[in-house]
């Protein structure tokens, strides 16, 4: 066994949602947006319907990926933080999109990740319906529980469509949502130390 595989761990994240049928989406596509008064005859709108349930597919199907962590040979015990990570997400109660920006930091314990696992997290999490405060809080508490950190940070800013384009059309604006455990809750320092380097000054 080589030095790698006696120090390198890797657990493998995989989607929990149910399998997606993309020839019944197309179907129950087609169908509403008959029921929205669309012409599906004309060639603008023909091939509309496989084009919906093929984007909504890619929009819900996270990629698996290896959360693979290392031995912190070095001691280090400052934050680690990988900033403006995108965010694409659908609001599970308009199924209307929403995009933004994560800051997801640590301070190590005994073990540090792979700085593109931060990003894979993420995108994990975000690959399905969802509420910007339930992604920030699963985003945190995976990281938490999977790598043992002394503390974990997770900031997103995100613009709503269900807010821009619809209702109040508030054009512009932008949601943001924190979750802070262990010493980057706790510790007065280690939390300002965060939202500072997250922008959370401004």
């Amino acid at each position: 066994m080589t030095r790698t595989a006696l120090t390198r761990t890797a657990l493998r994240m995989v989607p929990t949602e149910g399998a997606i049928d993309v020839a019944a989406a197309e179907d129950a596509a087609a169908a509403f947006l008959e029921a929205l008064g669309m012409d599906l005859d004309t060639a603008g709108l023909a091939d509309t319907p496989a084009r919906m349930a093929r984007a909504y597919a890619e929009l819900l199907t996270p990629r698996p990926f290896e959360l693979t962590t290392f031995p912190n040979d070095e001691g280090y015990d400052e934050i680690v933080l990988a900033r403006d990570i995108p965010v694409r997400s659908i609001c599970e109660h308009h199924l209307l999109p929403f995009v933004g920006v994560a800051h997801v930091g640590y301070l190590p314990g005994a073990r540090i990740l792979g700085l593109s696992k931060l990003a894979r997290v993420v995108e994990h999490f975000a690959c399905r319906p969802q509420v910007q405060e339930r992604l920030t809080m699963q985003v945190a508490t995976s990281l938490a529980e999977h790598l043992g950190a002394a503390g974990v940070g997770v900031v997103i800013e995100a613009e709503h469509s269900c807010m821009t384009l619809r209702g109040v059309q508030a054009t512009g604006s932008r949601t943001v949502t924190s979750a802070l455990l262990g010493a980057l809750r706790s510790d007065p320092t280690s939390r300002a130390e965060f939202l500072s380097l997250t922008g959370g000054s401004r």
